[in-house]
């Protein structure tokens, strides 16, 4: 997934969408600490800064340096390059280490990783007990019946030339998305929580 999106990070800036703030004060109910979150595909740091809202220290770390270097800065907030060539060691230590981490979340990009590797990793860096992981993301965003129709068969037709073995999750509101960690009711494997 590396420079997937580089030559265009500052127009994936200008188009990705904000979250809503109740979805992260949900999450940071969820957890006992606010110590250390970490927003992994961070990309240019949407989710991140949210993140930082509820937690006093916020590693966000992504594969791209165009889109990493679009990221706003914020004083809870260190960013980070991490290329897939970085060891399961080395992003646990440049994280925070195992069992550090109160919140790990995945705002539309769960579906280009690795998943045993990032559920390794993911395992290793919870908090024990309470630390939660979130993965989200969006697919079609619905606008008018004619748009959609034309934005469903764009879909559709370029699928097949996507090179990624976890892209029909996204397309699939991550309904077959392995996920194994435990529910703490804001959706589980094969139940994905729907958003409106």
């Amino acid at each position: 997934m590396a420079g997937l999106f580089d030559k265009q990070a500052d127009l994936y800036l200008d188009a990705r969408p904000n979250y809503p703030s109740e979805w992260f004060s949900k999450l940071a109910d969820l957890t006992d600490h606010h110590g250390l979150a970490w927003d992994a595909a961070t990309g240019n740091g949407q989710a991140a800064l949210a993140v930082a809202e509820h937690y006093e220290r916020v590693i966000a770390t992504g594969v791209s340096e165009s889109q990493l270097k679009l990221a706003t800065p914020h004083p809870r907030i260190n960013y980070h390059h991490t290329p897939s060539s970085m060891t399961d060691d080395e992003l646990v230590e440049l994280i925070g280490g195992e069992n550090s981490v109160d919140l790990i979340t995945v705002a539309q990009g769960v579906h280009w990783f690795d998943l045993p590797r990032f559920y390794a990793v993911a395992t290793r860096l919870l908090r024990k007990p309470g630390g939660i992981i979130a993965v989200w993301g969006y697919n079609d965003v619905l606008v008018t019946p004619e748009f959609d129709a034309i934005q469903y068969r764009f879909h559709a037709t370029t699928l097949p030339f996507w090179s990624y073995p976890h892209i029909q999750n996204i397309f699939d509101s991550y309904e077959a998305l392995p996920f194994p960690f435990e529910s703490v009711g804001m959706g589980s494997e094969g139940k994905p929580l729907k958003g409106s």
